[in-house]
């Protein structure tokens, strides 16, 4: 079965690699059209994955990232047509220049081919990454996870359908309908048909793919991610990042899961800060000086430094520098989003240039490293490793390039 499924993904990947960008465009947008008039047969389906998850006791914040509403899937077809207004990769020319010889050598952008990626929870991943994979002409090969199996076939088979209405190749979208880990564990050696592989979800998941994959593989991480409140930091500024970058959504990898403050303003600002995070029923687990501000605050173990909650928790840390501050951060972090809230020009450039994650924040909630915010349309996952791709990975992470070398008879010698 996994044979035939790759088999007809290269099929497919040789087709959308020589389409034209109109005709992407077109199909992207009448994809879109489709995806909100089956809005009713998505939402049943997805009702399904709903129930069954809280008769499974998963917890509410992952149920967040499992439901659909009417919403979550205009913002799916909204995702699409932004995808198809972005300028087309494909095929432009990165430069062109003559060599002693005569020789005029390029480098000419080019689809991967068929890209394969597993997934856990987020049924507007089957979406998202359709888009960008048919758009940079290449076909996609999905694993979903088993507690979104309903909703992942009913996008996938509206995705199909509106495809071959285009007469576009339906299989450019396929997905695996048996969501075993034996079945997940030889997709991660197709060799023959994958030419990469891109795990989205938990950091079990991400670690399997890259322990059992033969495929190449681009790593997304996990987030942990910081807010370090510096010691010439607007309090209510503070606050108001601090309660979105925790709050807004609980089960997304670019949330607040640990919060760090200058030991100068944890009596100014950190009541403040805890009575907010309080109110929006966050659990607090601090260290010493910030339990001394709140007896409803949580004594801290050394491993809530380095946890990803996907849950109403953070941990609160004091520290006595600027620079224990960088030193913690480094140390505990995922590589994937960090903030300062800070009013000095210095820190600010400083947190910037210190940091090592793929995004770095002056002034800002964590929550904004998203494809769709960073204006990609969607995204492919958010790369925490150093090479290919980092952060966001929208249409450019999804290409190769290569050598286009045009001669008036050269041969060497």
């Amino acid at each position: 079965m996994l044979e035939q499924l790759g088999k007809q993904a290269k099929e497919a990947s040789v087709i959308l690699g020589n389409a034209g960008i109109l005709e992407k465009n077109a199909a992207l947008k009448k994809t879109a059209k489709c995806l909100v008039e089956s809005q009713n047969y998505i939402l049943s389906e997805n009702a399904k994955d709903v129930e069954a998850a809280r008769s499974n006791g998963m917890k509410e914040s992952l149920i967040d990232r499992l439901t659909l509403t009417i919403d979550r899937i205009e913002a799916m077809a909204e995702g699409l047509c932004q995808v198809a207004d972005l300028d087309d990769p494909i095929g432009s020319i990165e430069h062109m220049k003559p060599t002693p010889n005569g020789l005029l050598i390029g480098k000419k952008v080019v689809p991967l081919g068929v890209v394969g990626i597993i997934y856990e929870s987020r049924p507007n991943v089957t979406a998202d990454a359709f888009a960008l994979c048919f758009k940079t002409g290449n076909a996609c090969l999905l694993r979903g996870g088993s507690d979104a199996i309903h909703s992942n076939l009913a996008i996938t088979q509206v995705i199909q359908e509106a495809l071959e209405s285009c007469g576009m190749p339906k299989y450019s979208i396929q997905l695996l309908e048996d969501t075993s880990r034996e079945t997940a564990t030889k997709m991660m050696q197709m060799n023959e048909y994958l030419d990469v592989l891109i795990p989205r979800g938990g950091a079990g998941l991400i670690q399997s793919v890259i322990k059992n994959s033969t495929v190449p593989v681009i790593e997304t991480g996990t987030g942990n991610c910081h807010v370090y409140v510096d010691k010439d930091a607007d309090k209510d500024m503070a606050v108001k990042i601090i309660v979105n970058a925790k709050t807004q959504r609980l089960g997304t990898c670019n949330t607040c899961e640990s919060l760090v403050l200058h030991k100068d303003i944890v009596e100014s600002h950190g009541p403040a800060i805890i009575d907010a995070l309080l109110e929006k029923g966050v659990e607090i687990r601090g260290d010493k000086a910030v339990c001394a501000l709140n007896p409803k605050v949580v004594p801290a173990a050394e491993e809530d430094w380095g946890t990803e909650y996907l849950d109403a928790i953070i941990s609160v840390k004091t520290v006595d520098s600027f620079e224990d501050a960088v030193k913690h951060i480094n140390h505990y972090n995922t590589g994937h989003s960090e903030a300062i809230v800070t009013d000095s020009y210095q820190a600010a450039q400083e947190f910037l240039d210190k940091i090592d994650a793929a995004a770095v924040y002056v002034n800002a909630s964590t929550r904004f490293t998203d494809g769709f915010e960073f204006g990609f349309g969607a995204e492919i996952g958010i790369s925490t490793q150093k090479i290919h791709a980092r952060g966001p990975m929208g249409l450019d992470a999804l290409t190769t390039t290569k050598f286009i070398i045009y001669g008036n008879g050269q041969i060497r010698k």
